[in-house]
């Protein structure tokens, strides 16, 4: 099947669409109880499917084993339903205008050979993973902790590209529109802004993920990758890049995707914090990959918990683990080498020995020393954003 005909097939799905009345048994961990859809769409095995119009997909726990996160298990957060039917690479090109001193209109073919080159591991997150965690309910998506993946990603700089456009000295603001459009005329388009001063080299317009193609779901055929951001910045599919010297107001940054300014006390439904600001860096956060929840194992066996942790850039200094609900914490062994925006792979060797149940927990800190809180320390937000409480897994032994 041809990307460019992606939407000609057959796109079928279990739509497990959620309801929005989870208030009862919620806990203050994200739910992990969903199952894998029975189907897949393209380019995608059997994952967790919240929505196919516009698709939302999350990983399941197993799938954080490993640094990299393959491209067929990648979460997928489409928030506009009409995405392009037909894409044709050959044709496809990216236009650069605004306050630039020579418009440019790129091909793939021209991003491919004109400009350098360049790679980076990075973590992209939806910013609203784990919400389900929170209690009372946060309105949105009620994901669990699979809405994050792990990729290499190939492209072009995008300082590199706007500097052959050259910016104008009042430019301030960059624009990223892409083509996924929304089904009500009124609804606004999913656009978004960075100001020039966040641009570094590790932000680049990639069209590869993973040694290959980016897939259909993740942008193809070219994405924004900000390494360190939330991933409601990683615009897909992008169109066209606009410089400005004004902020210009959007849904997406004014309205959603925002939090209290003020991170020393918590939001609640009937009290909304003013003013806010927008989600960008990403906190520290872990995830236990195996075991999972419910998974029986045997008493006085040699098992290996393994998982994986990340912040917004400044690195794993460590990972502790617990097996006595947090009366004590050992250091877990990590694995590292594909970059400090990249996952952590964490292990460590356990033995179990009494017979129930055994809550496994882990915890990351970074080389700042932030380190995650206990799940019911991590303040509320209406926008359910943002949640990084430390991680616990529930098994049996037998």
């Amino acid at each position: 099947m041809k990307r460019r005909d992606f939407f000609k097939t057959s796109l079928v799905a279990s739509a497990a669409v959620l309801g929005t009345n989870l208030a009862a048994g919620q806990t203050t961990q994200p739910r992990d109880d969903r199952q894998v859809s029975a189907m897949a769409f393209p380019e995608k095995r059997p994952l967790i499917t919240y929505s196919d119009r516009p698709p939302l997909l999350e990983s399941p726990r197993s799938t954080f084993t490993k640094g990299i996160t393959p491209n067929d298990e990648f979460f997928v957060r489409w928030h506009l339903p009409d995405i392009p039917t037909h894409i044709d690479p050959d044709a496809y090109t990216i236009k650069i205008d605004g306050l630039v001193k020579n418009e440019l209109t790129l091909s793939l073919k021209e991003l491919k050979t004109q400009f350098e080159q360049v790679e980076v591991t990075a973590v992209l997150q939806c910013g609203g993973n784990s919400r389900s965690a929170f209690h009372p309910v946060a309105g949105g998506i009620q994901w669990g902790s699979g809405a994050m993946g792990c990729a290499k990603w190939k492209g072009v700089r995008l300082s590199d590209v706007l500097n052959r456009a050259g910016l104008s000295k009042d430019a301030k603001f960059i624009g990223f529109n892409g083509k996924d459009n929304a089904a009500y005329y009124e609804t606004p388009n999913f656009v978004r802004e960075l100001e020039v001063e966040e641009l570094n080299d590790h932000v680049i317009l990639a069209y590869e993920m993973n040694g290959e193609d980016l897939p259909y779901l993740n942008g193809y055929p070219l994405r924004l990758v900000i390494p360190g951001y939330y991933s409601d910045s990683w615009v897909k599919m992008l169109s066209n890049i606009t410089v400005t010297n004004k902020y210009k107001s959007l849904f997406f940054m004014d309205v959603a995707y925002r939090i209290p300014d003020n991170e020393t006390e918590s939001e609640s439904p009937d009290k909304h914090f003013k003013p806010t600001k927008p989600i960008t860096f990403m906190n520290v956060k872990s995830i236990i990959g195996y075991p999972e929840n419910n998974m029986k194992i045997y008493h006085n066996s040699h098992i290996v918990i393994r998982g994986v942790a990340f912040d917004d850039g400044h690195g794993i200094s460590k990972v502790l683990v617990s097996t006595d609900e947090g009366k004590t914490w050992n250091e877990a062994i990590l694995k590292q080498g594909n970059g400090r925006y990249a996952f952590t792979e964490f292990r460590y060797a356990y033995k179990p020995t009494e017979y129930g149940k055994v809550k496994l927990m882990a915890k990351a800190v970074n080389r700042l020393g932030d380190e995650q809180p206990l799940a019911k320390d991590v303040g509320w937000n209406h926008g359910g954003y943002k949640f990084n409480g430390i991680d616990v897994v529930t098994v049996e032994v037998v």
